[in-house]
């Protein structure tokens, strides 16, 4: 399975002169934690309500600042074709919770911990849905033993 397939689609992405309470209401209005801070289609960085809440207004910072004050521009990414186990392995190897998923150089969505979640529920379910189907046709209680 590619990372295409469990990603979250389109990313959320701002410009990186946006400010702290532009990048807030972003995040509030499309229910996520982290935007990509992409500039002429090119990835810079990423910012989480953390980092906003952390090194932005927490730190003393004016909600006017830009985001690029306080993102980070150092970021691992993986790319949409890898196989998912690439993802797995990254979020081991680096213990974040979002990975930027790239095609080529252009941002095209994120993964994120919870979309791995999913996916091992799904695989789990589909495991499981057999056996569940096979022990419900079957009475309830030990088997009887009749003569």
């Amino acid at each position: 399975m590619k990372v295409s397939e469990v990603m979250t689609a389109p990313a959320v992405a701002v410009p990186p002169h946006v400010s702290l309470t532009q990048v807030t209401r972003r995040m509030s209005e499309s229910g996520v934690g982290s935007v990509l801070v992409v500039e002429d289609g090119t990835l810079r960085g990423i910012v989480t309500d953390r980092d906003i809440a952390v090194r932005g207004l927490g730190a003393g910072l004016p909600s006017t600042t830009a985001v690029e004050a306080v993102m980070s521009a150092e970021v691992v990414t993986v790319d949409a074709a890898d196989d998912v186990q690439t993802a797995y392995r990254t979020f081991r190897r680096i213990g974040v919770r979002r990975l930027p998923v790239l095609d080529g150089r252009r941002p095209v969505g994120v993964v994120t911990i919870d979309d791995l979640l999913l996916d091992v529920f799904r695989r789990l379910a589909d495991l499981l849905g057999p056996i569940a189907w096979s022990v419900l046709r079957e009475p309830p209680g030990p088997p009887s033993h009749a003569p």
